[in-house]
């Protein structure tokens, strides 16, 4: 499945500044990780986010937000956004919570390099 380039443009504008992020194909589309960890990415046109178990669990009371099931199985630390819930600050809202929960987890070593997303 290819992923929304212009949406992985727009996320890479909205990376904060101080983010030491990532690059990499996965899922059939594209994550970028912060620390080793796997924050925001790409599916199709939808945007997954991770934001930990209470994160999900309140996010999915929004508009635009359903359950992470790409294996077909629910993740309950991870959400998808569609696209009708990504514009305007959405997106950078959805990117920074994301940042901001992947910055609580221990630093992974990087397993094979990964291309900067600056």
């Amino acid at each position: 499945m290819a992923y929304d380039t212009d949406l992985a443009d727009r996320v890479r504008e909205v990376i904060p500044a101080d983010a030491d992020v990532t690059e990499r194909k996965m899922f059939g589309g594209l994550a970028f990780l912060l620390g080793g960890h796997m924050f925001v990415g790409i599916v199709g046109s939808e945007l997954m986010v991770r934001l930990g178990d209470e994160g999900a669990r309140k996010a999915l009371e929004g508009d635009h937000v359903r359950e992470m099931d790409f294996t077909g199985k629910p993740m309950k630390n991870m959400i998808f956004v569609q696209p009708a819930g990504l514009h305007g600050r959405a997106l950078e809202h959805w990117v920074n919570a994301a940042a901001e929960h992947a910055r609580t987890l221990a630093p992974k070593p990087p397993s094979r390099p990964g291309r900067r997303a600056r």
